[in-house]
Parts: C-alpha cells; structure tokens; sequence
C-alpha cells in the first residue's frame, strides 16, 4: 500500500495528469480506502509541489500542472465520496470558491480535496467568482459555511464585500464564513466580521469542524 500511495504523490507532484486518473481509478476498482489514498497519497504531493514552489525549486507551470493533476484525480473520486457523505449524512455543506478577480485556486482546491475527505459536502466554485454567485450556491445547497479564499491584496477587498452581501441579506446569523489566503490573516478575520481564518488546508478543516 505504501508504494501504492507514494505513486499516487508522485503523480501529481509531477503533474501526471493521465497517470493521476489511472491510479484513481484503480483506487475505486481495487477498494483502496479512499480517505487514505487522498491524505497519504494525491494530497501529499500537492503539498510537496507547494513547498518546492516556497522553495523556489517550483515555478507557477510546474504548481498549476501540479494542481491539475490533483483536479483529475479528485473527479475519479469525487462522485464516491459525494454518495458516501449523502448515505452517511454528511458533516455539514461548504460552498466555497477565489473571489473574484483572483484567478488562484490552488491552495482553495486542496482545502476543498481535504474538507470532502473529511465527510463534508463541498460545492466548488473555482476561481474568480462573483460575490453574488456565493450567495446563489449558498442558498441552492442549504450551505452551513462559505470558504472565500484571496491570494491577491488587491482581491481582499472581495471577502469583506461578500460578507456584506450576507448581511444586507438578513443571513449573516445563519452562514459561517471562513477566509484564508496569502495575504489574508486572523486580524484581517476579525477586521471584516468573518467567523474564522485558516493558514492552510488541514487548519481549514479544524475551523470548520470548530463552527460547526
């Protein structure tokens, strides 16, 4: 199992994309436990391709293929995990998404890998999102938190906005609204009126799982 996982972190660290989607695959055909897999395996790489890029060792092609091969890998297993959480009752929804103007949705797309792994309902909404697209997909899907992520100080701006949003709403009570970002902090948090602030995926998961 072990060589197992190391390929499947070797795969996106490399930005393996077909190969990604093969050891996918076989993780669903072969009955791998697919939160192992996931933790140990696909997101180990992603994070080993976050660190060479903090390193300097990465640069934004060799992270953005990085991160398509965790995307691929992830739309094999998506679908079990979504009629996993659905049997099983999942853990609460989060809506979340990069605000718009902000094109970067690496880290966002491993909090949303880790927060799904960990039995939530994650609705994705990509990158450069609409402040009003939030609150759409919040309410269609009934969400429990909105995870808004900015990875430009020029976009930052987007999550106080957003919050407003809720508030002119009447609905700021019944959403928790999480942040995180490069240039985001836990004093930004608080300046802005949002609930929580993770540094990073795993920390994101703890937030949540604490509001909820």
């Amino acid at each position: 199992m072990e060589q197992f996982l190391n390929h499947c972190a070797r795969a996106v660290l490399e930005g393996d994309k077909p190969l990604a989607t093969d050891l996918a695959a076989r993780v669903l055909t072969e009955r791998y436990d697919i939160l192992q897999v996931i933790e140990q395996g696909f997101a180990m790489g992603i994070r080993q391709a976050g660190a060479l890029w903090e390193k300097g060792e990465y640069f934004l092609p060799e992270l953005a293929f990085s991160a398509e091969a965790m995307k691929a890998a992830m739309d094999v297993l998506n679908p079990e995990l979504l009629e996993r959480t659905d049997q099983d009752r999942s853990r609460g929804v989060v809506v979340i998404g990069t605000v718009q103007g902000d094109i970067h949705d690496i880290g966002k797309t491993l909090v949303a890998t880790m927060l799904t792994a960990n039995g939530y309902r994650v609705i994705d909404m990509g990158a450069d999102t609409q402040h009003a697209r939030f609150l759409e997909e919040a309410t269609k899907h009934r969400a429990d938190v909105l995870c808004l992520s900015a990875l430009l100080t020029t976009t930052m701006a987007g999550q106080r906005e957003i919050i407003e949003l809720l508030k002119k709403q009447k609905r700021r009570d019944s959403i928790k609204v999480v942040i995180g970002g490069a240039p985001t902090s836990a004093q930004w948090a608080r300046e802005i009126g949002a609930d929580g602030y993770a540094e990073n995926a795993v920390e994101a998961v703890h937030v949540v799982a604490s509001l909820l």
